[in-house]
């Protein structure tokens, strides 16, 4: 034997340069792999498209549906808050008076008559 033969770093290397090559897969089948790899990807990304065309599809089918649940929940809340059309002057007067109602930040309140 020679002396790089019985070195322990040589016998370190050629043993790590056996591993590597039997790690390598063969020619034929890495092609195989790679092809097999794309199709399934492609499937993959037209199986997506779809999928988001078909929930892009529904989202715009949705929206008169929800345009008409808007329109009602509007009409609601007007209704909600809209003021008696009849009503006596003496009670809206001191209510549209600005400066007490900028005072106001939240919550109900009640204007005082002056007695």
């Amino acid at each position: 034997m020679t002396n790089r033969q019985q070195n322990a770093a040589w016998r370190a290397a050629q043993q790590w340069r056996e591993r590597t090559r039997q790690a390598r897969p063969s020619q034929g089948a890495g092609g195989l792999k790679l092809l097999a790899t794309w199709l399934l990807f492609g499937a993959m990304m037209i199986v997506g498209t779809l999928l988001g065309l078909f929930f892009l599809i529904i989202g715009w089918a949705m929206l008169p549906f929800l345009r008409h649940r808007m329109k009602k929940r509007a009409e609601a809340f007007r209704a909600d808050h809209a003021h008696p059309a009849g009503g006596n002057g003496a009670q809206d007067a001191p209510a549209q008076d600005a400066t007490h109602a900028s005072q106001v930040l939240e919550g109900d309140y009640h204007v005082k008559s002056g007695d």
